[in-house]
């Protein structure tokens, strides 16, 4: 904005949308029309900006590789996997060798990763992928429809591109292997303290394996194009599925995929975990401890703002409350009846209703 001595900042502003009216106006068009075709630009401009969902590739209508329905795990031994972000949620920083430490009522949970850096959220949709494999095979071997599932699962690149919702370019299939690298080199370390089976004393258990547990990728020499990938599950992943009467798996939205930020993204699981199809509130503050974000509180709570603005996660209405400690983030399903007071440890937990 250019302004001269003695003009005030609307003044400026209107002078330059005028010059830049006039500079974009089509031959035999009037001040009027552009002004008005420029007005219409600039707000999809600004709606395609606030979006925290990004378009579908090509061919995405296809469902070809699509699973009946989505799953990821509820609780690990009655301890949620969704309610810590197991994996960074930035894009940017990769945090090679780095620790994100949550410290949880019974004890807590460290994430760990390798020199190829932390699994990435994004990277998280194979675990999804290789759980969703998991429990559709358990759910027909249940109805004599098939073998038990072992700990291997071999897909194409392509299904994991279709079941991820990105397309199938040569640069994508490249990095399948990379997000595998960083998946086994994350490793998720529990420490909890219980009852022991008898007698008063407390026994510390502590239990720690990667988000997979290996992998081998099959490529052509002459193209460099990945061929296939066998990926073996960590071992309590595939306890938690197969074992039991019933695995304790939540749904999860297909349009989870195209959520673009990865705060978005942390927050869907949360909400589909804590919410279900009621509803449920978390403090700004723990939301962020438990995201194991870097940056200031200040720039998270902005993020979080932003997408309460555009609010078009799958399934949940995004709404803020003010609480006796800070800022709070109301997550309702959108089939949910309006409650005035959802039941919920406002100030430092969830709750749903």
């Amino acid at each position: 904005m250019t302004k001269r001595d003695g003009q005030t900042p609307h003044e400026a502003m209107t002078e330059d949308l005028f010059r830049r009216i006039k500079a974009e106006a089509r031959p035999g068009e009037t001040y009027d029309q552009a002004a008005s075709r420029l007005r219409q630009a600039m707000a999809k401009e600004k709606q395609s900006s606030a979006s925290s969902i990004r378009k579908p590739p090509k061919g995405d209508e296809q469902q070809d590789f699509f699973v009946p329905t989505l799953y990821d795990v509820g609780n690990r031994d009655s301890r949620s996997i969704m309610d810590v972000a197991v994996f960074r949620l930035s894009k940017k920083e990769k945090r090679a060798g780095e620790v994100i430490h949550y410290t949880l009522p019974d004890g807590y949970v460290e994430v760990k990763s390798g020199p190829d850096g932390m699994a990435s959220i994004w990277d998280y949709d194979i675990v999804l992928m290789l759980v969703s494999h998991l429990t559709e095979s358990m759910n027909r071997y249940r109805e004599g429809q098939g073998e038990k599932p072992g700990r291997s699962f071999r897909p194409h690149v392509s299904e994991i591109l279709k079941f991820c919702r990105k397309g199938d370019g040569g640069k994508q299939s490249d990095d399948v292997e990379a997000a595998l690298d960083r998946l086994k080199g994350t490793t998720i370390k529990s420490v909890r303290e219980r009852p022991a089976e008898r007698g008063k004393r407390i026994v510390r258990e502590v239990e720690a394996e990667g988000l997979i547990s290996s992998y081998k990728v099959i490529s052509y020499t002459d193209t460099g194009k990945v061929s296939s990938v066998e990926i073996e599950a960590p071992q309590w992943l595939h306890r938690e599925i197969t074992e039991g009467k019933r695995p304790d798996v939540l749904t999860v939205h297909p349009d989870y995929f195209l959520i673009d930020p990865g705060i978005g993204r942390f927050v869907y699981r949360l909400a589909r975990r804590a919410a279900g199809k009621g509803q449920a509130k978390w403090a700004f503050k723990t939301l962020y401890e438990r995201s194991g974000s870097t940056g200031a509180f200040k720039k998270f709570s902005f993020t979080l703002r932003k997408l309460i603005e555009a609010n078009d996660i799958p399934e949940y209405v995004l709404t803020e409350e003010s609480g006796q400690m800070g800022p709070l983030l109301v997550m309702r399903h959108r089939d949910a009846p309006l409650l005035e007071s959802p039941q919920s440890e406002q100030d430092d937990g969830a709750g749903g209703s």
